[in-house]
């Protein structure tokens, strides 16, 4: 939602800012906008579209500077034009902020501003922002550091910012409040960033900002961090795991294609030191610590946004399943505004791939105030929510560039069953035997999904047939139910034909009226549980001549002859299905997609972290 980059140093800064903004694309891509200062003097430049067109302005234009900031945007206030676009620069031409956020009292503060005199430009909060820092910079006589700290303390929102003052040259400040920000450190320099894409390429020592607080770099390699309420920080530098490949496409067409095939590895780590199936045992980090409580609670909440919420149902599944515990799963952006009743003894697991998610460290919130447990399922390490919960896991995914979530629902889903089989054997609902051979089977996955990636190029066919179709529909019972929601996602998301997933026994409760021959439904029908129940829905799809897509466990002939396309998977413990099914419907939206020419990384209007309500 946003990405944010800033450089302080003895090198040019254009070229660090353009390919940090490159790699931070992903968060937002409506505009994109540079400053740098240079001899007393800011260097503003913006474009609506993306960063290449960025790039294309500045030929032949001063970009020279050892410090400066970069913002790419994803549109709260205002459309995406080259006004709105950051950085935005104070009436004064002194200051220049760039942000990621939304300042909820930004009307007051305009108000009041333009009663002052204070003219604006575009209709973005940002640009009210820098110009109430500066109202507060010369009303009260203070210095930079000062003038944002004390006007920080009267905004409502949230906010990542990085400030330049043109009579500052050797200080870059940034801060935040509910939206991350992550400064590098060098040798001499300092980059600041959304995460830590754009700054792996140049250190590996980082600083990740907590909520409130704020750090001022200083060229001389001097740094101090404080709280909005002026209490200096000891700086917790980290070293990043991160490696330059991870982020880069790898020769694969686009990111999207290289996180679906880097499913196996990913739940090859997210399984690693967790798991001992000979053994038969499990252990998730933080659940020892906390297992008195987890093991008495009378209920569990998952509370989630977007793919996230579909691993939670599978969650949901998994749990009520395995453990026998009472489970309810909630939208984060429903549940932080409708007054949930949570106890003191329920275990509310909180999910997100970017660790970022503010409906969800919302939900979080409210938990802790409410005494609950929080457990929390992410992918960034240093991430709001992994320092927000009590205890938690990481998926251990890697970084995931694609908009679009991939192998990041495929690791949520394993933490998912290693939470549920390990509270299963802890409470002695499973046994030994079963339990190892749950275990044993989860270590076969990511041989058996490179087996489905085989089949790309028949997917691919596939896909062509469907590629113009205007409408999907997607079936699944039990543990495929949440695949066929994630999967008419995925198709919507990023192709833009309109699909939903739905419970296969509610097809004939409304959806079928919507069959014909042109309407493509995939059925997931691989559960052996409800074989004849499933052969009844694709019955009643072929009477209405609607054309059916089945994903079919190996072998399956009678439910293959039944389909005008299938694709196989190899066969596995029916709880571990969702692992193997939501391989092919990845890969069917992926095709689909590059077929109707649409942007696959960074489909219109969406962002990856979502920082904002």
């Amino acid at each position: 939602m946003c990405g944010i980059v800033g450089y302080i140093g003895t090198r040019d800064a254009y070229p660090i800012l353009m390919k940090g903004l490159a790699r931070l694309e992903y968060r937002g891509y409506d505009s994109a906008g540079v400053v740098l200062l240079s001899d007393h003097t800011f260097n503003l430049y913006k474009k609506a579209g993306k960063v290449s067109e960025l790039d294309a302005f500045t030929k032949g234009k001063n970009t020279s500077g050892t410090i400066g900031i970069g913002h790419t945007r994803w549109a709260t206030h205002g459309v995406p034009n080259d006004t709105n676009a950051h950085p935005h620069l104070s009436n004064s031409g002194k200051l220049a902020l760039i942000h990621n956020g939304i300042i909820e009292n930004y009307a007051t503060l305009k108000e009041q501003l333009t009663k002052k005199g204070y003219h604006f430009k575009s209709e973005t909060d940002t640009e009210v922002l820098v110009n109430f820092i500066e109202e507060v910079k010369i009303q009260g006589n203070l210095n930079l550091e000062d003038a944002i700290r004390t006007a920080l303390n009267e905004i409502i929102g949230a906010y990542a910012i990085v400030v330049m003052d043109i009579d500052n040259p050797d200080v870059l400040i940034a801060a935040r409040k509910g939206s991350p920000l992550v400064v590098g450190i060098g040798k001499n320099e300092f980059f600041v960033a959304s995460d830590a894409s754009p700054i792996i390429e140049y250190t590996k020592n980082v600083v990740y900002l907590d909520d409130k607080e704020y750090a001022v770099l200083h060229r001389n390699g001097d740094f101090t961090i404080h709280t909005l309420g002026n209490v200096q920080m000891t700086p917790f530098v980290q070293e990043l795991q991160m490696d330059l490949e991870a982020i880069e496409k790898g020769g694969f067409d686009h990111f999207m294609l290289k996180e679906i095939y880097e499913q196996p590895r990913a739940l090859v780590d997210s399984i690693r030191g967790r798991v001992n199936a000979e053994d038969g045992w499990i252990k998730l980090g933080g659940v020892e610590e906390y297992l008195n409580r987890i093991l008495k609670a009378n209920r569990y909440i998952i509370t989630a946004c977007g793919t996230s919420y579909h691993a939670g149902l599978l969650g949901e599944y998994l749990i009520e399943d395995l453990s026998r515990i009472p489970v309810e799963v909630e939208f984060a952006s429903e549940f932080r505004y409708r007054n949930p009743i949570i106890y003191n003894d329920d275990v509310v697991l909180a999910i997100s791939q970017s660790g970022e998610t503010a409906d969800t460290l919302a939900a979080i919130e409210i938990a802790k105030e409410r005494q609950a447990l929080v457990y929390g399922i992410c992918n960034v390490i240093g991430s709001s929510i992994a320092r927000a919960t009590h205890a938690g896991s990481y998926t251990h995914a890697g970084p995931e560039i694609g908009v679009a979530s991939t192998k990041a629902f495929s690791t949520q889903v394993v933490l998912l069953i290693l939470w549920a089989l390990q509270i299963a054997e802890k409470k002695g609902s499973i046994s030994t035997s079963y339990l190892r051979r749950i275990l044993f089977e989860l270590e076969s996955i990511p041989k058996k999904i490179e087996e489905i990636l085989k089949q790309n190029d028949a997917i691919r066919e596939i896909a062509y047939k469907f590629h113009n179709a205007e409408n999907f529909l997607y079936l699944g019972r039990g543990y495929n139910y949440p695949v066929a929601m994630e999967g008419a996602l995925k198709l919507k998301e990023i192709s833009y034909i309109h699909a939903e997933g739905y419970p296969a026994a509610e097809m004939k409760h409304g959806p079928i009226a919507l069959i014909d021959e042109q309407m493509p439904v995939v059925v997931l029908a691989t559960n052996e549980s409800a074989r004849e129940k499933i052969v009844s829905n694709i019955q009643e799809v072929k009477a209405r001549k609607g054309q059916i897509i089945a994903v079919i466990n190996e072998g399956d002939e009678e439910i293959r002859a039944m389909a005008d396309y299938a694709i196989e998977i190899p066969s596995t413990e029916e709880i571990l299905t969702p692992l193997l099914t939501v391989v092919p419907l990845q890969l069917l939206s992926y095709h689909i997609a590059v077929m109707r020419g649409a942007n696959v990384d960074q489909p219109r209007n969406l962002a990856k972290s979502v920082t904002v309500e």
